[in-house]
């Protein structure tokens, strides 16, 4: 993995909080480099090498995000996303591993990991990727926020309305989330662009086109209802009566 963090910029740990990043990895020099990685970055970055110890200490602790090997120690890191799941606990997982199978890659967002990286990987994309996973986990309580019964739980990326739920990719996750928390007012292209993708963002704004046809689809599919609205020429919003 590179090393060189020139020109990439630091991720801003909000409100004043630590960003709190537990690194399980037993490889000793690439965990040195991770934690490097990280802690130029301002995050607090513990580091283990065995997968029982890694496992206690995201049980016991409290993280805002696991950087996981899935080849290790006294267990693998399936077993440790299965377990962590089974617990209770939804720290966002993001899988670096040597393994670069399908099946491997579906195994363990199976079993409970948000995200997955085959090594070696550039700083580049391992922050890209990192960055995400943290603004997606400091989204707020937005699984409070319901349009007539409708949640959304980004830990979990589902919508629900308490009898069926239907899946969404993170980045659905992000656009809807964004929609919510300003339901009733209309967001332009460029306001979603830079809240979700950020300001360094250089692709096609009709990127967000692309993600609310994703969600209207799937929420109209699972719910028989269309909620984002689109106000010609402004952007989009989600009315204050839960229907567009």
């Amino acid at each position: 993995m590179a090393s060189n963090l020139t020109n990439v910029p630091t991720i801003q740990s909000g409100q004043g909080q630590s960003i709190r990043v537990l690194i399980v990895e037993d490889d000793l020099e690439l965990s040195v480099n991770l934690q490097h990685v990280m802690r130029r970055e301002g995050f607090d970055c513990d580091v283990e090498h065995d997968g029982e110890v890694g496992l206690m200490r995201a049980v016991s602790e409290v993280y805002d995000l696991i950087v996981l090997d899935i080849m290790l120690p006294t267990t693998n890191g399936f077993k440790i996303c299965g377990a962590l799941r089974d617990r209770n606990v939804w720290t966002p997982i993001l899988v670096l591993t040597a393994k670069s199978g399908e099946w491997d890659e579906a195994e363990c967002l199976e079993t409970g990991a948000d995200d997955f990286l085959t090594k070696p990987v550039s700083t580049v994309v391992l922050l890209a990727h990192v960055r995400a996973m943290i603004r997606r986990s400091r989204l707020g309580d937005v699984s409070t926020v319901t349009m007539e019964g409708l949640a959304l739980d980004p830990i979990r990326k589902r919508c629900s309305d308490g009898t069926s739920h239907v899946s969404l990719s993170g980045r659905e996750v992000e656009v809807l989330a964004f929609l919510m928390l300003r339901r009733g007012a209309v967001a332009s292209k460029t306001e979603v662009i830079r809240s979700v993708w950020g300001d360094g963002f250089e692709g096609d704004q009709n990127i967000v086109e692309v993600y609310v046809l994703h969600l209207r689809r799937k929420l109209a599919s699972a719910f028989g209802r269309k909620f984002i609205e689109t106000v010609r020429g402004v952007g989009y919003r989600i009315p204050t009566d839960g229907a567009a």
